[in-house]
């Protein structure tokens, strides 16, 4: 099943990315071959073969947690556009309610 600009122009609407007609025609074709690529993966896939999410691998290499001193909170807030009750003011994102 190959995209069409209007399937890319739908899921850029739904990214909340604007794209010229230009844009679509170009990406439709390029994003249609990253599809068939992922499927690929699946049919050689096989039940022998337990699933990874790294080639190699992975090692800690962070530090241990260790609680050392910092600034003050005082200090920390007072280079904040906006404080409240000893906490970072942010705004509110997605329509959220606090």
């Amino acid at each position: 099943m190959a995209l069409t600009p209007n399937d890319v122009a739908d899921l850029a609407r739904l990214a909340r990315i604007e794209l010229t007609d230009d844009e679509l025609e170009l990406l439709a074709p390029q994003l249609d071959v990253i599809l068939e690529s992922v499927a690929h993966v699946a049919d050689v896939a096989a039940e022998d073969i337990p699933p990874t999410s790294h080639a190699l691998p992975l090692t800690n290499v962070f530090r241990a947690d260790v609680v050392q001193p910092s600034l003050p909170r005082e200090q920390v807030l007072a280079g904040a556009p906006a404080a409240e009750q000893d906490r970072f003011r942010v705004p509110r994102i997605l329509g959220e309610d606090a």
